[in-house]
């Protein structure tokens, strides 16, 4: 099962090596008011995918905050019972050996 993670992950970087290797050229990005951005196709892809993951986080974020103000601390624990006293006379019980 091990080797076939590590296959599938190999696989997957050399796809994604061979795309970086064949878009190399440059593109051009248009943005607000007449501004362009010039860089290589992959740096872009790269830039995008970048930006999808904070944009992800950010929209999580108060969801989470949401959640960690639900947990609440667990209580500690309850001390146990004082034992009985021995009655007068009598010895007191002692568990067997192995319990």
């Amino acid at each position: 099962m091990r080797l076939l993670k590590w296959i599938l992950k190999a696989a997957v970087f050399f796809a994604l090596f061979a795309f970086a290797l064949n878009n190399q050229q440059d593109a051009t990005v248009h943005l607000a008011f007449g501004r362009q951005w010039r860089a290589p196709m992959t740096l872009i892809v790269l830039a995008a995918f970048a930006l999808g993951m904070v944009v992800g986080v950010l929209g999580m974020l108060p969801s989470w905050w949401a959640r960690r103000g639900q947990m609440t601390p667990t209580p500690p624990a309850a001390p146990a019972p004082p034992a009985p006293p021995a009655l007068a006379g009598q010895a007191p019980v002692t568990p067997p050996d192995g319990i």
